[in-house]
């Protein structure tokens, strides 16, 4: 038998405890599994530029969108316009085009056009080209107009709406997580402001977005949007920084050509 000494013997059972330990999920996947007992807001970064995406996930999408799941944590004190009519969309699936491609970082200071040209280009996404397919899978394409994101600033952007109503759009917030080679997670909490001729409406959305490559040109997803108060509702403070609804998604992603144009065979 042998006769190991004892402190010794620790750091083995240490060492391989270590090695066999998986990895140990972020703070954005924690809150993805913790669903739907949210209390508050992510941890997020002021975004500096654009959202950067995984190599993986360049090219244009066909997307079909599920909401699976609806809920107004502090119904019926307080619930959401809007969030009885979203009842229609459950177990609905929505398709709609997105679109990934490798471009040029805007550099916020300076405009947009880069001091230095990286020999690699991130993947980032075409915002006006997935606001206008989402925004009109939903509305109708009669409904939503035009989408139309800062040259100056990728997290700005303006969907037209009928009768000059307008939904103004701010990215205030940013994480994101890779904690795999093949899964991807991103978080952005964004001002908006509904404007029309009689109502200005204003609140803050979370979007949490985690992302698994299946195989090359299949992805899937698990989305959670959380709508929560602004500063200006009156009942802000009886929610402060819990979110007063929440949608989960199924999403279910297939590469039908490249962000150049070049279609799959």
């Amino acid at each position: 038998m042998l006769n190991w000494d004892a402190p010794l013997c620790l750091i083995i059972l240490l060492i391989l405890n270590l090695l066999i330990t998986p990895v140990i999920a972020g703070e954005l996947d924690q809150r993805l599994e913790s669903f739907p007992f949210w209390e508050n807001k992510p941890s997020v970064a002021t975004p500096q530029g654009e959202l950067v995406y995984p190599e993986w996930m360049e090219g244009i999408w066909e997307v079909t969108s599920t909401l699976t799941q609806q809920v107004a944590p502090l119904a019926p004190e307080i619930v959401t316009p809007g969030f009885t009519d979203n009842e229609r969309y459950l177990n609905q699936p929505i398709r709609f085009l997105v679109k990934f491609k490798p471009d040029y970082l805007p550099n916020l200071n300076q405009g947009i056009v880069p001091t230095t040209i990286p020999q690699e280009l991130p993947i980032i996404p075409d915002r006006a080209f997935n606001g206008l397919n989402i925004a009109q899978a939903y509305l109708g394409k009669d409904t939503v107009t035009k989408v139309k994101v800062n040259p100056q600033n990728p997290n700005e952007q303006i969907t037209f709406l009928p009768n000059q109503s307008q939904l103004i759009t701010k990215v205030t917030g940013r994480q994101t997580e890779n904690l795999s080679n093949n899964r991807f997670i991103a978080t952005e909490i964004a001002q908006q402001i509904f404007r029309s001729q009689s109502l200005i409406y204003l609140n803050e959305v979370e979007t949490t977005t985690a992302y698994q490559l299946i195989e090359p040109g299949n992805i899937t997803g698990d989305q959670v949007t959380a709508i929560y108060l602004s500063s200006q509702d009156p009942d802000y403070f009886k929610a402060f920084n819990r979110p007063v609804a929440l949608y989960r998604y199924v999403l279910q992603l297939r590469k039908v050509r490249s962000s150049s144009g070049k279609y799959l065979r």
